[in-house]
This record gives structure tokens, sequence and C-alpha cells, in this order.
């Protein structure tokens, strides 16, 4: 299996030296990334490992989901929920808990109180300008959350002249969906405005989805030294939902559309406006950017049905800024900023218990339907963080680059129950709650690492970085449901007492090109998790808990190629071999202390076979490949792994106007997006949740 997995690199080297007729492709160590700084960098001095996905591939490939293009960077796994849901593996098994920081254009599209684990539908990807993926912690500029990774979505600029396009298509299972997106400049000042209108009747049973998600943007210069640019999007999402809802066996071999949660439902809606100021005079530049956000979601979770049948909203606003200053130095290239970051973002939950029917037993149990039930949560909280920074960067010689940062966050969380202290009572299932109060966050991220320049075509980096994640607002006041009064009171306890994570991570790596036609990264890393906030779910109770149990391990290598093999012809891979280690952890008489954390391919390999472009006509090879992982924290139950073959092209039919058309597992796999276990009378059973079978989406576009 190891063989295979190594194979598409072992192709690309081979072809780079056989290949006798090359052109320039683009150079990685040329590549610009505005994450790391909030603003331009070379990534060959940017001591961290760092994806770019260009707008130029997202017109390419027209994802229909995330997962369709986040892949391409080594080390990335973003999978299918249901819709446009997702769960996300960066450095990380895959995974529903708040280790990753989602931003768009610098802006967290969330505050840490309220995360998602599908931020990613709460952006208009798929017309996105770019999207960056800085891979582990991130850097002083950014605080909670950053620890996994940071995926900065960016949006497109306006055009310099007036400008439309539009591009309508349909699939299978009832897939359609119209982008259209248009602009122009006069004078100073110059807009974009795009929108999204997607629609699918969904593969499994009852697994329909509507969404509609626009941006405005609008870019102003103020006078000659100043700009300001001024971005408002919206997501508005309406979903019947399977999630990752595992199906036994028996069904996923013979009837994968089923779907034993079809009364699951999540509805999103989400704005954002912020307004990023910018002058820049001699050697420096000041950066003000306010913004507001306002998000609410209405969910029926289906993991919970079996124990815990609940629906609830949560809502929150946030004002906020993000206020820097850096000034330029000539002796040594030195580089100061200083900066901080505040976040008042008041929410609430309101949750109800709901009463169930269903048919069948056990954990192949069909929920059919639900009528509202006693309420058990209502709360307001408010999250608040104030995290001042500095960064540094300074060259002792020409070709070494060193970069420093020191980061502190001070969280805050106030909170109001309307409850009190005593458990709330449904039956024979007891709530309980956390008293009123504030919770308060401290801690001081330092940050170092170095870049070196071997010459202009090699580049070697190495970084150490710490870094926290707060709990959100769910994990601290929203005990796990428990089966007596004092038991729901020690859970509440025990919410109320989570600490932050805390991560160390270390990484090396070198990037560049060989002739200008083989581009190149290699990263090795090391990263250490305490205090991870970690589920530990009851196997003869399914009940879930979370608890800092410990301490987690995560290391690998990813290995970024890309090869112009000939004037027409390009290869592109990216790579990942890694292993997630339970370091120590312990719950009760529970110990998975050296097992490996579940839902954690040791390879994942993303290989791409690419024949001209999008305006001349394309045609794309896309070969997917997961090797075998854990269904389970005891290590009882493991997946094999699959190979997933997609096909993509364009082809232009007269000047500005184009077919396309994608073709989603090309063989008709039968593979999962994520696995588990239930145990029914004391015997551990596999579950899955299926993944698409063989799909076509096809369409046109124009542009005037």
């Amino acid at each position: 299996m190891k063989r295979f997995a190594l194979a598409p690199l072992a192709l690309a080297v081979l072809s780079a030296f056989a290949s006798t007729q090359v052109v320039a492709a683009d150079t990685s160590l040329a590549e610009v990334t505005v994450t790391a700084t909030r603003e331009g960098q070379l990534v060959s001095e940017t001591p961290a490992t760092v994806g770019v996905i260009k707008e130029k591939t997202l017109r390419e490939v027209k994802p229909t989901h995330p997962s369709e293009i986040m892949g391409q960077v080594a080390g990335v796994w973003v999978n299918v929920t249901g819709g446009e849901g997702h769960q996300t593996a960066i450095r990380q098994p895959l995974t529903t808990n708040p280790v990753y920081l989602y931003l768009e254009d610098g802006i967290p599209t969330r505050s840490t109180g309220f995360f998602n684990h599908n931020a990613l539908y709460e952006v208009n990807l798929p017309m996105a300008g770019g999207i960056e993926i800085n891979k582990g912690p991130g850097s002083a500029l950014y605080g909670s959350d950053a620890i996994g990774g940071v995926v900065n979505v960016l949006t497109r600029k306006p055009p310099t002249k007036p400008e439309i396009e539009g591009s309508l298509e349909g699939g299978s299972y009832g897939w359609a969906r119209t982008m259209v997106s248009g602009g122009s400049a006069f004078g100073d000042h110059a807009f974009r405005a795009d929108l999204n209108l997607s629609h699918t009747d969904g593969w499994r049973d009852k697994t329909a989805y509507d969404r509609q998600s626009g941006t405005l943007r609008w870019d102003s210069a103020i006078g000659d030294d100043a700009t300001l640019k001024t971005v408002a999007t919206f997501s508005k999402i309406d979903q019947q939902t399977a999630g990752s809802s595992a199906i036994s066996k028996n069904d996923y071999d013979n009837n994968p559309k089923a779907n034993y949660t079809p009364i699951s439902l999540r509805k999103v809606d989400a704005f954002r406006l912020s307004t990023a100021y910018e002058k820049e005079w001699g050697n420096s530049l000041l950066s003000i950017t306010p913004y507001y956000r306002n998000d609410s979601m209405d969910l029926l979770a289906n993991w919970s049905l079996s124990y815990d049948p609940t629906i609830y909203t949560t809502e929150n606003q946030s004002f906020g800024a993000q206020i820097k200053y850096r000034h330029d130095f000539e002796p040594l290239r030195t580089r100061f900023i200083v900066g901080i970051d505040l976040d008042h973002s008041p929410g609430s939950r309101i949750e109800n218990r709901i009463n169930t029917t269903s048919t069948g037993s056990g954990y192949t149990k069909i929920y059919t339907g639900y009528t509202m039930g006693a309420r058990v949560y209502d709360y307001d909280v408010t999250y608040q963080g104030i995290s001042p920074y500095v960064h540094g960067e300074i060259s002792p010689i020409e070709k070494l680059r060193i970069t420093a940062g020191l980061r502190q966050d001070h969280v805050t969380y106030r909170f109001d129950n309307r409850y009190g202290t005593s458990p709330v009572v449904v039956g024979s299932a007891y709530y309980g709650q956390v008293a009123d109060g504030d919770l308060s966050f401290n801690h001081l991220s330092p940050k170092l690492g170095a870049t070196y320049a071997f010459s202009d075509s090699l580049n070697a980096f190495a970084a150490y970085n710490h870094a926290f994640r707060a709990p959100s607002e769910g994990q601290l006041f929203r005990p796990s449901v428990a089966a007596s009064a004092a038991a729901a009171n020690a859970a509440a306890i025990a919410a109320s007492n989570l600490k932050p994570i805390k991560v160390d991570s270390v990484e090396t790596g070198l990037r560049g090109n060989i002739n200008r036609s083989v581009n190149y990264e290699v990263s090795v890393y090391y990263m250490t998790k305490t205090d991870d906030i970690l589920s530990y779910r009851d196997p003869v109770t399914n009940i879930t808990t979370s608890t800092n149990a410990g301490k987690t391990l995560h290391k690998g290598i990813e290995i970024g190629l890309g090869v112009q093999i000939a004037s027409a012809w390009r290869l592109d891979t990216a790579l990942s071999h890694a292993k997630h280690t339970y370091g120590e952890w312990r719950v009760g008489t529970i110990d998975y202390t050296g097992k490996e954390m579940e839902l954690a391919p040791r390879t994942i390999a993303n290989t791409r076979l690419t024949w001209g472009d999008a305006k001349s006509g394309m045609v794309q090879a896309e070969w997917l490949h997961f090797s075998s992982w854990w269904s389970d924290q005891a290590n009882t139950t493991k997946y094999d792994g699959h190979d997933l073959l997609n096909l993509r092209g364009a082809y232009p039919l007269y000047r500005d106007i184009s077919l396309f058309g994608n073709v989603h597992n090309v063989t008709d796999r039968r593979y999962a997006e994520s696995t588990g276990t239930q145990t029914a009378g004391g015997v551990i059973y596999p579950t899955f949740a299926p993944g698409l079978p063989r799909t076509f989406t096809v369409g046109i576009q124009a542009k005037w």
C-alpha cells in the first residue's frame, strides 16, 4: 500500500528528468502570500508551510464542494458531510473540533466562541480570488484557533474595466448552480459583485440542500498613499442533512442511499461587513480594519438522536477591529510590526428536547419524525478578546531572514443562564446548568522562524510555534446530557473547568525549482498538543463528554510537486505521510495511551495530470488516495482506505463562451467519507458514512 501511495511522486520525478520539451512554470519561490503578516510577503521569506490555490485554479476546477479543491494542498483533507458541510484534517485527524482558523481576507469568519467546523460553506468559495493555507500553528498575528492551520479565502479583485461573466450548470441528483460576477472601475473607485445560487436534491435520502451566497467588494484610492477596501458577504443555507450519518455495513454495501436520520436539518444565515483602511508613507504602514459579523444557525443534530435528541438555535453578533502598524528600517532589512485585535461577540443559545418517532431498533433505527419538547438550555454568552502582538523580521546576512513574534491573548466569556444551576429534567434525561459568571483565559504565544536562500532556486526554512485554543461556548456552557442529577451537576462543573489546548510545533523544509520546469516543497513537522479537549464516547450509552484528557502527538512529512512535462502537459501531486497518536489519554478506567487516533489515514495523495488550459481547451485527470485508518479510539476496527478517479475538462465554443464538465468517482467506487463503530449486545459493529457514487456535472460559461 505504501508503494502505491508513493507512486505519484516517483512518476512525477521521473517525468521531470525524462522530459525533453519543457516550458517555464510558476516558481513557488516567487509566490506572494498575504496571510502570514496580513500583507504581501514572498513565500520564500515565510518560515511556514504555505499552500496557495490560485484564482485561475478555482475558475478551472469550479468546485461544487470545498473537498474538490482543498486537497490540492499537501496534507489537507476536507471531507463531505452533506450539502457543502465538511470536516477538516490539517496536521490533525479528521475532526469537528475547533482547531482551525478560517478567514476571509484576513478576518475570522466567526469569533473563537462560536466556532463552526462547516466554516467553508459560509464563504463563497467557488467564486473566491484564491485560497491560502498556512499549515500548523499560525503566526503571532493570529491567536486562538490557529492550531492545525489557518485557511484564508481571498475575495476577487474588482476589474479595471466593465466586465460581467456567468455560468449555468446542472448534474446528477438534481444539482443546479448559477454563478454571476461583474464589476467596473471609475475614477479612484472599482467594485465587483458575485452571486452564487446552488441546489441539490442530494444523493442520499432526504439530503436536499439550497444555498444563496453573495459578495460585494469596493476598492477606493484615497490620495496617493491610502486605500480603502470594503467587503460585504452573505450566505444563506437550508439543508436536510445526513451529515456524517453512518450506516451499517450491510446498508453501506447494498443500500448506501439509506439515511437513518432524515429529520436532521441545518439552517444558516451568515453576514459579514468589513472596511480595511491602509495608509503607507515612507517606510511605514498603518492598517485599520473594523468589521461586523452576524451569524445564526438552527440545528437538529443527527449524531445525538440516539441519546440526546434536541433542536437548537445559536446566534451571535461581532463587533471588532484589527489595527496594525508596520515600519521598515534600512539596516539589515529590519521590519517591525505591532498591532492589536479586538473582538466583542454577544451571542445566545436556545435548545429544546424533541420527542422522536422511529422504525426499527438498535443502531439501524430510522428516525421518521419529531415533536417539540421541553426547553433544556436558554442562555446568553458574550465572548470578548483583546490581543496585542509584536512581530519582527531581520536579515543579519543577505540570504538569511529571521522572524520572531509574541502575542498576548486575553479572552473572556460573560455567561448569563436563565435557568439557574439546577439541572433541567426531561423524563430520564438530566441537563446540567452552568452558573452565571465570567470565565477568563490569558495566554502568551511566542513564535520563531528563519528562512535561508541557498540560491534563486532553492530555499530552506525552519520554525518553532506555540499556540493555544480557548474552549468554545458549546464546550463550556452546554454540558453533555446525564442520567442523574448528580452526574448532570458534575458534567456542568467539568465543562466550565475546561482549559485551553496548548500546542508546540517545530517544522523544517525545502522549497524551490529545477530549471523552472519543476516546483517542489518538502516539509517535516512534529507537533505536541497538551490539555487536548477530546471527546470520550461511552460505548454502551453513546453519551459523549468533552475533557482535557492529556497529550496527543502529530508528526509527518508533506510533499508538493509540480512538473511541466511538455508545452501542454503538466503533472502535480500533493502527498503527505503522517502519524497521529494519543500520547497520554486516560479517562476513568479507559486508557488509550499509545493508540493511533481515529479518522487519521497515514498517507493521503492527490495527483493531477493536466493537458491544455481552460482558455484553449483542458482535460484533467485527478487521482485521490487515502490509506487505511482506525475507526475507533481503541483501535479495534480499521477501514481499508480507498482510491478515487475524477475527471474534469473545458472546451471553448466561441470567443468567451465555453463548455465545462466534471465526473466524480469515474469508476463508481464504494468508499467512506468517515467511519465509526457502534456497540450492540456487547458486540462492536463498524459503521460507514458513504461517499458520493459516480456523479456528473456539465455547464456553460460566458464572459462579456
